[in-house]
């Protein structure tokens, strides 16, 4: 089972999940900005990932990053608490199964929950 943070606004995102359909892998969809990750549900997703500089997790363009101060040095914990606070700074699609996760940047990442 792979948990999928969707936004269905988001082309990439639509993208990714309709490839993990068309490959029959059974999802979970979350849709993270109406349903927020808690803190530690992003710290879970994060050593999931592997433990990436927290600020590979963000969406650095967003107008809200900017207006919250934040910056590519910011600390880390004020990154995933900004994350927490503002579902909308999450990069998406986020895929997680099994302990591992992937940003499905490109979308074809995401196969790779696929692998055993």
């Amino acid at each position: 089972m792979i948990e999928y943070w969707h936004n269905p606004r988001c082309s990439k995102s639509r993208q990714g999940l309709a490839l993990l359909e068309e490959h029959g892998a059974k999802l979970r969809i979350r849709p993270y900005l109406s349903t927020p990750p808690t803190l530690a549900e992003l710290g879970a997703a994060w050593e999931a990932l592997g433990r990436p500089p927290v600020i590979d997790m963000m969406r650095t363009g967003e107008k809200t990053f900017k207006e919250l101060g934040l910056t590519r040095e910011s600390p880390e914990a004020e990154l995933m608490e900004a994350m927490a606070a503002h579902p909308i700074l999450i990069e998406r699609p986020l895929g997680i199964s099994g302990g591992r996760a992937v940003i499905g940047r490109p979308p074809e990442a995401l196969l790779e929950l696929l692998q055993d």
